[in-house]
């Protein structure tokens, strides 16, 4: 699976991912640390990449957008150790990567995980 992980993912947890035979690449190392959250899905829609963030923005812009992708991993955890993210994330990429190809939005919290297909339909929106 592809990853591509936004500032607030550690870059030991993109080398974790890597060990684990997966293409994963960190904004910081390509220096593009200063890009917009929309700028960041683009990016990894272009790459087919799965975006890993902590920044709940993401999903408001998903559901926004109306997109099928990128998928998006969102950690809502209080402590954001890599130990803990990738824990979470090899649990993730194990239970839930049929739906990450698909085309999702993978809430992680502290003991719960989330999951919703892409694209995100407003409830009360009329269909045409």
């Amino acid at each position: 699976m592809r990853f591509l992980a936004d500032m607030g993912i550690s870059p030991r947890s993109v080398e974790y991912l890597r060990k684990r035979g997966h293409d994963a690449v960190h904004l910081w190392e390509e220096g593009l640390e200063r890009l917009t959250d929309s700028e960041v899905l683009a990016k990894g829609r272009a790459e087919d990449r799965v975006v890993l963030t902590h920044d709940l923005g993401f999903g408001e812009l998903m559901a926004a957008s109306g997109a099928e992708l990128p998928s998006v991993v969102i950690f809502r955890l209080k402590n954001m150790r890599p130990e803990r993210v990738n824990r979470y994330l090899e649990e993730v990429v194990e239970r839930y990567g049929a739906f990450l190809e698909r085309g999702a939005i993978v809430s992680v919290g502290e003991g719960w995980i989330r999951v919703r297909t892409l694209p995100i339909r407003r409830s009360g929106a009329e269909e045409r």
